[in-house]
């Protein structure tokens, strides 16, 4: 091993991973060494503005049917369980709670 060259062990899967600043993100163009890198969401590259805005848009789109599926799932379930309280109603005796009570053991 040269002097000037440092291997830790266990990282030899790693250089056969390309370097995720090494392509955009949506168009899998190459981003050149001096140019400007459109970064979104932490480290997600882009080579350019309109590529950052389409992968925006998408995303939101995604997140706009989540909104959608889980308001729907959740009223939904909200009847449910609407329904049930008023079933189990008349069935359950009323019950005589006592506020203010202070039980010292």
């Amino acid at each position: 091993m040269s002097s000037g060259m440092i291997h830790y062990v266990g990282c030899e899967d790693h250089f056969n991973e390309p370097h995720f600043l090494e392509s955009c993100f949506l168009c899998r163009k190459p981003l050149g060494k001096n140019s400007d890198i459109f970064m979104y969401r932490g480290n997600t590259p882009f080579c350019s503005k309109e590529c950052r805005q389409e992968q925006i848009t998408i995303d939101e789109s995604k997140e706009k049917k989540s909104w959608k599926l889980s308001s729907s799932s959740a009223s939904s379930s909200s009847s449910n369980r609407a329904t049930r309280k008023s079933d189990t109603k008349d069935s359950t005796p009323s019950k005589t709670v006592r506020t203010g009570t202070v039980v010292v053991a």
